[in-house]
């Protein structure tokens, strides 16, 4: 599992079948807290929003945790992250 910071999101008109009225964010992912070495698209079924800090299940546990089994996705975000103690 992965920390991220939401930083923006991602709008897609055309796409799998699979994938239609699902929310896509832009996630830098976070070494601790603040401090970033790359970005992402994650898939958004818990209602995250720009700012907040989230967990991210990459790979398959991405398709189990968002139950979307079937379909085309690496990264989800599973959780938003209320306090981060042991983070900064």
């Amino acid at each position: 599992m992965l920390v991220g910071k939401v930083v923006g999101s991602v709008v897609s008109t055309r796409k799998c079948d699979s994938l239609v009225g699902s929310k896509f964010m832009i996630v830098e992912i976070l070494d601790k807290i603040g401090s970033s070495n790359q970005k992402l698209v994650a898939v958004d079924k818990i209602g995250a929003g720009v700012g907040e800090d989230v967990l991210i299940a990459t790979g398959s546990a991405a398709r189990v945790g968002t139950e979307m089994a079937d379909s085309p996705v690496d990264a989800a975000i599973v959780g938003i992250i209320d306090n981060g103690i042991g983070l900064e």
